[in-house]
């Protein structure tokens, strides 16, 4: 049992932590909202909400083409990643063929290297390919860096998923397309959502290669758009930190619309071998 004053030394500290991570947050919605003319520094309450530097900011630094370039990528690499990765992941972990250890460290070694190590070679490939300034240079490597996180992730739900569940879905006559799809998948929709979550998040937020592989301002992303934004107005502390809320934004919403299936995935997906 755990006694009363455990208990409040446990809530004292995450609520310490709570509002040591929402400090920053407060000082950015704060500073979106206050007078860009007489904008004090520090954590000071906006004396009115102007959300008109959200509209300024939007049409000033073209957000709505940067938002849908994002989206765009988003939506390609998170849907094509998390195809890939259940497959891969249902093959390691519930089938044995040769070649299955040393390819599943291959695997893996995407998981190790950064994307300074292979932005250069990458872009060289890239441009010889002739598929810079084009989404495709943004969506193919994403979605190889996804798939190695993802077919991890999966490998591990799916090696502690209940055998005897595909066991009699088999003696039934089910083959392998149909174990997976009706008999495994239902039970993994916590672990795919995490999954989900956190590869729209990091394809979201992708940067460096952004910069890299995207010249020409119709291709830009909004974290790319974001730091030209900042170039071009970096005094105005307002519209900066407008701009800030509406990239974080989407990622905040879907988060907040999967919340409760992305807890239970990170709950339920500790690794398990």
């Amino acid at each position: 049992m755990i006694s009363r004053g455990e208990r409040a030394v446990s809530y004292a500290v995450l609520a310490f932590f709570t509002l040591l991570a929402l400090t920053p947050v407060v000082g950015i919605l704060s500073t979106a909202f206050s007078d860009p003319d007489g904008l004090a520094t520090g954590f000071a309450l906006p004396d009115g909400l102007r959300w008109d530097n959200f509209t300024e900011a939007w049409t000033r630094g073209h957000f709505g083409r940067y938002l849908g370039s994002s989206l765009l990528v988003a939506a390609v690499v998170v849907s094509v990643s998390a195809v890939l990765s259940i497959l891969a992941g249902y093959a390691f972990g519930t089938m044995r063929f040769r070649g299955a250890t040393p390819l599943f460290a291959l695997f893996l070694v995407g998981l190790t290297l950064p994307a300074e190590a292979v932005v250069v070679p990458l872009y060289h490939d890239m441009r010889w390919l002739g598929l810079t300034d084009t989404y495709w240079a943004l969506i193919a490597p994403q979605t190889a860096q996804s798939l190695a996180f993802g077919t991890f992730w999966m490998r591990a739900h799916f090696r502690t998923s209940p055998r005897s569940l595909a066991e009699a879905a088999r003696l039934d006559g089910a083959g392998s397309w149909t174990v997976l799809w009706r008999v495994l998948l239902p039970g993994a929709r916590p672990a795919v959502t995490t999954m989900l979550v956190l590869t729209f998040m990091w394809t979201w937020n992708e940067f460096l290669l952004a910069l890299v592989m995207v010249s020409d301002e119709a291709h830009r992303t909004v974290p790319l758009g974001l730091a030209f934004f900042q170039g071009q107005h970096a005094q105005d502390n307002a519209l900066l930190a407008a701009g800030a809320v509406l990239v974080a934004l989407p990622v905040v919403i879907v988060y907040v619309l999967l919340q409760r299936r992305f807890v239970d995935g990170m709950l339920s997906g500790a690794v398990k071998e």
